[in-house]
């Protein structure tokens, strides 16, 4: 027995490289989703801005001051934007949502009417919206509270002391307004109401969470496959097979991307069979712009096939391929949109996730099902993941040669 364990031990660490992803994966694992759950803190960390659009209609003194209180709160990126492109932003899921001051607002806030202004947001976006909403009903509230009272304040001064000197009266005015302020006691809800409705996720038959399952698992998955098809090259590489084809007069980038275009057969027939399914099985219409779905289909496998040859080009035995391609993965998936929602992420982390195939696969598909856009919205998608494809079985080609072709 303890022959065996002599045995089996030397031949594992004789693999160095696979000794050091053993142990190296979960630390950068454990790494990775720290960061991306917001577990490391420093001194100066601070949470991750919500971007938030604002249009003003009104174009007034309260608007614009009201807008400046909103922009000064801490946890609120707030940009300006003309009412037409704003929609279109939050449409094109930049934005969580956009808060429009109508025409008529200050007129309404003094006359004590209801105020003009509607919050058009992104339904994929409710929790950040849940957070904004009491932000802006407090502020909202506060400032009608505070116009309520300088107006109650006037008018008794106006009737019970018409002389008073202007200036004490705007004083008096003034002091009211900071006294209010500091209590902060005026109510938030009273005649207060803020109107919502969604630009994105209006349809009642547009399911948001089979549309993360399908977009987020599937390429998720995808991965898997092509990290398998890794190893079995590898396999060949150890049995044998690999060295014969290289003595044969097929030429070794010929091997190379006949592996290639199994993965991207296998790929694209996967992801075909997957919203084929979702389609049967929970009602996703796919039919809504199938030119655009087959061009993210091809896209996206594409790039994941990419992935899989290198995968196989960098490694050199199976136990490498399968802890590197784990460690990819992972870590694709997670900074992507697969595991973590994009939002609950530090900016730093959402900055990362371009890198990830996983990203512009799952935004790709919310394009498609989730925001309704057109294909030509589509296209810079696509071109970023066929150039990930076409990168990565580039550099492949170059490790193939040093790794692989040196059997020949």
């Amino acid at each position: 027995m303890l022959r065996i364990f002599k045995k089996d031990l030397k031949l594992y660490l004789k693999d160095k490289r696979a000794v050091l992803l053993t142990f190296l994966l979960p630390i950068i694992l454990i790494t990775l989703f720290s960061f991306a759950f917001g577990g490391i803190k420093t001194n100066n960390s601070k949470p991750n801005p919500i971007k938030m659009l604002i249009s003003d209609l009104d174009r007034t003194k309260t608007t614009k001051q009201i807008i400046s209180i909103f922009d000064s709160i801490a946890g609120i990126d707030v940009n300006l934007q003309e009412f037409d492109k704003a929609k279109i932003e939050v449409t094109k899921g930049k934005y969580v949502g956009v808060l429009v001051f109508y025409k008529g607002f200050e007129d309404s806030l003094h006359s004590g009417k209801g105020l003009p202004i509607e919050l058009l947001y992104d339904r994929a976006q409710e929790m950040q919206i849940g957070l904004l909403q009491p932000v802006f009903m407090n502020v909202l509230g506060k400032f009608k509270a505070q116009e309520s009272m300088n107006k109650n304040v006037t008018g008794f001064l106006n009737a019970n002391f018409p002389k008073m000197d202007k200036g004490m009266s705007d004083r008096i005015i003034k002091n009211v307004d900071s006294k209010l302020e500091a209590s902060n006691n005026a109510s938030t809800d009273e005649g207060m109401q803020l109107k919502m409705s969604s630009l994105v996720g209006e349809e009642k038959d547009t399911n948001l969470f089979l549309i993360q399952a399908i977009a987020g698992v599937a390429i998720m998955m995808l991965l898997f496959s092509v990290s398998s098809l890794a190893a079995g090259m590898l396999d060949e590489k150890e049995n044998g097979t690999l060295k014969r084809l290289l003595f044969s007069p097929i030429k070794p980038n010929t091997i190379l991307f006949g592996k290639m275009l199994t993965a991207l057969t296998i790929s694209i027939t996967q992801l075909t069979i997957m919203f084929v399914f979702t389609w049967l099985a929970f009602g996703l219409d796919i039919s809504k712009n199938i030119p655009a779905l087959i061009l993210m289909i091809l896209s996206t496998s594409f790039a994941v096939s990419g992935i899989g040859i290198f995968l196989a080009s960098v490694s050199r035995t199976r136990a490498q391929a399968q802890g590197f391609g784990t460690l990819v993965i992972l870590t694709m998936s997670a900074i992507g949109g697969s595991m973590i929602p994009l939002f609950v992420m530090p900016a730093i982390m959402q900055k990362i996730a371009v890198v990830s195939v996983n990203y512009w696969g799952i935004q790709g598909f919310y394009d498609i099902f989730w925001r309704n856009l057109p294909t030509s919205e589509i296209i810079p998608r696509v071109l970023v993941l066929v150039g990930m494809g076409t990168i990565l079985s580039l550099i492949s080609v170059r490790l193939f040669r040093r790794n692989v072709e040196s059997l020949g």
